[in-house]
């Protein structure tokens, strides 16, 4: 699946700033060269939620196990959380608020043009490692999702948030609202797919696709008016 964290800027995309917010990078190792004396936060605790998630499934998420990953005692883990329900109900939020509701403001707050927004959608699936990195987490979640009330509600109203975003572009590009919705809808689908078959083809059949979805869905005559808070 895809990770939905965008940028755009005239060099390069000012999408290195939004793909990471705040740095979740480990110098040195890492966990394993965490000492005692290195206070734990709780965003400690939920990248390694994070990767237990995407290697074993929601069902390996135990405080002992992440514990013992991160090499302390689970007494520190209880400084933080409340218990394992608490931790995955942030797990789900972080999810959430990193991959979605930040990108949205802050393509509002730059002013990004609408046709570029839609460009930098189409070509987020394959761009770089992190963007995979998050499909990964995204397909777990989805995973978590087909067998958990609480994860599938979380899952269905990021769908319609990031759906009525896209949906909003589209119509900033003069579209009226119902071919807005369907190409929001086919946008969308097609993201989905290439983050799921992202080795399908080499560089230059990725970048063929590409290019056909970006003038299939916003052809350049279309006006490209700034996104609007």
């Amino acid at each position: 699946m895809l990770e939905f964290a965008v940028g755009w800027d005239k060099r390069q995309g000012y999408h290195a700033e939004l793909m990471n917010p705040t740095s979740t990078a480990e110098p040195d190792g890492g966990a394993q060269a965490r000492t005692a004396r290195t206070p734990l936060t709780p965003e400690d605790w939920l990248r390694t939620a994070e990767d237990v998630l995407v290697d074993k499934s929601v069902d390996g998420i135990r405080v002992d196990v992440l514990a013992k990953t991160m090499q302390v005692t689970r007494g520190s883990f209880y400084w933080h959380f409340a218990d394992r329900d608490d931790l995955l109900a942030r797990l789900l939020e972080r999810w959430r608020q990193r991959q979605t509701e930040r990108v949205i403001a802050a393509h509002a707050r730059q002013g990004i043009a609408a046709q570029d927004v839609v460009r930098d959608l189409v070509r987020l699936p394959s761009r770089s490692a992190a963007a995979q990195r998050g499909g990964a987490i995204e397909l777990a979640i989805r995973a978590w999702a087909r067998r958990d009330e609480r994860a599938r509600r979380v899952v269905d109203e990021v769908d319609a948030l990031r759906l009525q975003y896209m949906a909003q572009v589209f119509a900033q590009l003069g579209l009226d609202a119902a071919t807005a919705r369907h190409r929001a809808f086919l946008l969308y689908g097609y993201m989905q797919a290439e983050s799921l078959f992202c080795v399908a083809g080499d560089a230059a059949e990725q970048a063929a696709r590409r290019a056909y979805v970006e003038q299939l869905l916003a052809p350049t005559a279309i006006s490209s008016a700034p996104i609007q808070p």
